[in-house]
């Protein structure tokens, strides 16, 4: 029987109190950090020659649905009630809204370090020690809203033109295509700076700190974030009936991306599943 993924603001205490132990619980297993080493590992750019399967590419979505899941099993593994909830950024849209409190994922970094003083997982609380990591910092660190530089969420108007898209994705399956689904999901805009994030990749700057690099599932928002983004596949998905993952067949050898990006029945790394099998996920949980 499928399990349902609720809206953050919409879990009661008694769900926010088991959502933070089982995260807590996993960390100090050790299962945590092995899912933030496999995106570190899978962060490729356009710029590197081997198989991109995390960014920049189609198989942005179901690389991060796949990764997302099994996070949310380990989860049940420790409490059977806890599901992954979705932090909906096109409303709860300020510091001071939810997933922000003390009680769930604590607030903003204090103004020299950013370190994030407040919440369950605040250092000085002793339960979250940054192990995997791409800096020397041990802690976790968030800016939100760029307190010197501020940029806004997206809005729900930006998430609809990705939605409005019936196309996955096109050629050349990276960060440069202008049409598609995906890439205006995944957010890879023209200029530089602020004005080339859109999306998923404007939250990622929005939240700040760790969530700026290759070890982002270190904040735990990563996975209410990413959340809401599988939650606009799936209602793409609603939306274009017969719409289906691109590209469905591997580039060819003279094409430049050529063992570059995944199709839709090739194996996904780190795991022995396809984007085709990552489709579907109705028996296994929904959305409310």
């Amino acid at each position: 029987m499928a399990y349902t993924r609720k809206n953050v603001n919409r879990l009661t205490r008694s769900e926010r109190r088991r959502f933070v132990s089982a995260l807590l619980e996993i960390k100090r297993r050790g299962e945590y950090d092995e899912f933030v080493h496999i995106h570190i590992t899978h962060n490729s750019p356009d710029g590197e020659h081997h198989l991109r399967t995390a960014h920049m590419t189609p198989s942005f979505l179901p690389w991060h649905r796949k990764l997302l899941l099994e996070l949310e099993r380990a989860l049940r593994r420790v409490d059977a009630s806890v599901t992954v909830p979705y932090w909906d950024w096109t409303r709860d849209r300020t510091a001071n809204s939810l997933p922000w409190t003390d009680d769930l994922l604590g607030g903003t970094g204090r103004r020299s370090d950013r370190q994030v003083m407040t919440g369950p997982f605040a250092y000085r609380a002793g339960h979250w020690r940054l192990t995997d990591r791409v800096t020397d910092v041990q802690y976790l660190t968030r800016d939100l809203g760029r307190a010197r530089s501020p940029i806004q969420l997206p809005t729900g108007d930006e998430v609809e033109f990705a939605l409005a898209d019936p196309v996955y994705d096109v050629w050349p399956w990276n960060s440069t295509v202008t049409q598609g689904f995906r890439n205006k999901l995944e957010g890879w805009g023209k200029g530089r700076g602020s004005v080339s994030w859109h999306n998923h990749n404007r939250v990622h700057h929005w939240v700040g700190g760790v969530m700026l690099g290759a070890a982002s599932p270190n904040d735990p928002v990563f996975w209410l974030h990413h959340a809401f983004v599988d939650l606009q596949w799936t209602r793409w998905q609603q939306r274009h009936s017969g719409g289906r993952y691109l590209p469905a067949e591997p580039p060819g050898a003279r094409d430049v991306q050529h063992g570059r990006v995944v199709a839709r029945d090739q194996r996904l790394p780190p795991w022995d599943v396809t984007p085709a099998e990552l489709e579907d996920m109705s028996g296994i949980y929904r959305y409310e």
